[in-house]
């Protein structure tokens, strides 16, 4: 084979390597911990999914995943480009990747975010009475859903696996509801923003199921992505969310999905607190 014939075979392997390469590179996977049903997470995230694919020039593909943790280790082993974590989470990825992921943006909400306690028993008025009661948590890596409101009781001098007469862990935040209401538990702990969608839907019965307990604030959500990701597309994907509008019919729609007035940058700076709280929670190694 002539010299020139094995340059031209050898460029032409060559450029569709890179084509093949740069067509892997045209979808961005994403993904959302599991804190809702899979079909309402789907139902979310669809025309936000649009909108970035608009912004980027890129697929967007979403990807559900079974549980908090493959959320973590989709992102840490390069199976996925952009989660949506809560605070612990994203504390764990952070840690997993030894600080190799970024987080972008989060929601004018998760500045100031909060969990509420939840009872459908006449008895239970204030966190010291849980004690010798069942209580269900979310997810066991759930910030609003577990870590936080297990540093509040433990805050309140409640040890909730010492205190309580059984503790369980619903998976998600809606499910922690079901399971109050249905008297599987005598209280349960979840994210304020999913309490609030649930009552405001009627899909929740105010007259027997209350809130007791609101938390102080703290940070929760953010989207984060691995520190190698290009940074133009870092910048295109922030400015996406900084550019979402409520007074557009596409970006109300957008937002009122979220559940956000708007998005705002973030920094891991931010979720120094949830670090804290993880370890002091034995839920980190220190």
């Amino acid at each position: 084979m002539k010299p020139t014939f094995k340059r031209a075979l050898g460029a032409l392997a060559l450029g569709t390597l890179l084509s093949l390469s740069a067509h892997a590179q045209q979808v961005l996977r994403v993904s959302a911990i599991p804190d809702e049903a899979p079909t309402e997470l789907q139902r979310k995230f669809k025309p936000l999914g649009e909108y970035l694919s608009k912004k980027t020039g890129l697929k967007v593909e979403f990807t559900p995943v079974t549980d908090y943790a493959a959320s973590v280790e989709g992102l840490v082993n390069n199976k996925l480009d952009m989660v949506w974590f809560g605070g612990f989470t994203f504390v764990q990825a952070k840690d997993r990747s030894k600080g190799q992921v970024v987080p972008l943006v989060q929601r004018v909400e998760d500045e100031k975010f909060r969990s509420v306690f939840i009872t459908t028993s006449p008895s239970i008025t204030k966190l010291a009475d849980l004690k010798g009661k069942t209580l269900s948590f979310g997810s066991e890596s759930s910030t609003s859903g577990h870590l936080m409101p297990r540093s509040f009781l433990l805050a309140a001098k409640i040890d909730p696996d010492s205190d309580l007469k059984r503790i369980a862990f619903s998976g998600a935040h809606d499910a922690t509801v079901a399971a109050v209401s249905g008297g599987k538990v005598d209280a349960g702990a979840l994210n304020i923003s999913v309490w609030e969608k649930l009552v405001g839907e009627k899909k929740v019965d105010t007259s027997k199921v209350r809130v007791f307990y609101t938390t102080p604030t703290y940070y929760d959500y953010n989207w984060t992505v691995r520190a190698d990701m290009p940074a133009d597309l870092k910048k295109k994907i922030t400015d996406a969310f900084l550019a979402l509008d409520p007074s557009t019919p596409e970006g109300k729609e957008i937002l009122d999905l979220q559940r956000a007035t708007k998005f705002i940058p973030t920094k891991a700076e931010n979720y120094v607190n949830i670090e804290a709280a993880a370890k002091n929670a034995g839920l980190l190694k220190k």
